[in-house]
């Protein structure tokens, strides 16, 4: 279908945003009101409600992250123009200081899109990955890696 063609090429340019650090191109197709989850208790989980924090959360894990590099490796699309669900399941990878092991992470995203535009984001991951890549980061004089989640 010519509809979850153009929705999957859309999602891997997000996700190439992502890596590439442009934070206005991740979140363009942002609603206003988006509502924003990631699992886990560290400094890049929580619950986000408008888009001008969730581009902060982005920031924050360019920051905390910085050389983080996300593979999609299957996207599904479900749904309509007016209300698309799609899955994306993605590795996640990253070299961390002072010889630390490297951090491998894996998960899901679930999108909620209406209209082309992304109302709901729901990541799903090895929260305990997470904190532990945190940790280090925050072991070698990041800081922020270990800060409160940000919300709204």
């Amino acid at each position: 279908m010519l509809y979850g063609y153009i929705v999957k090429n859309e999602i891997r340019k997000t996700f190439d945003h992502v890596n590439n650090h442009r934070w206005d191109e991740a979140v363009k197709a942002v609603a206003p009101d988006v509502h924003h989850r990631v699992s886990g208790a560290h400094a890049l989980g929580g619950e986000r409600n408008d888009k001008k924090a969730m581009r902060r959360w982005f920031e924050r894990l360019g920051r905390v992250l910085p050389n983080l590099h996300l593979t999609v490796n299957n996207i599904w699309v479900k749904g309509w123009p007016w209300n698309t669900t799609v899955f994306v399941q993605w590795d996640g990878t990253a070299t961390l200081p002072h010889g630390n092991a490297s951090y491998v992470n894996r998960g899901l995203h679930v999108f909620t899109l209406r209209w082309g535009r992304v109302h709901a984001l729901e990541e799903f991951q090895d929260s305990q990955e997470a904190a532990r890549g945190l940790a280090a980061q925050a072991a070698a004089g990041l800081k922020e890696a270990v800060a409160e989640p940000i919300v709204s």
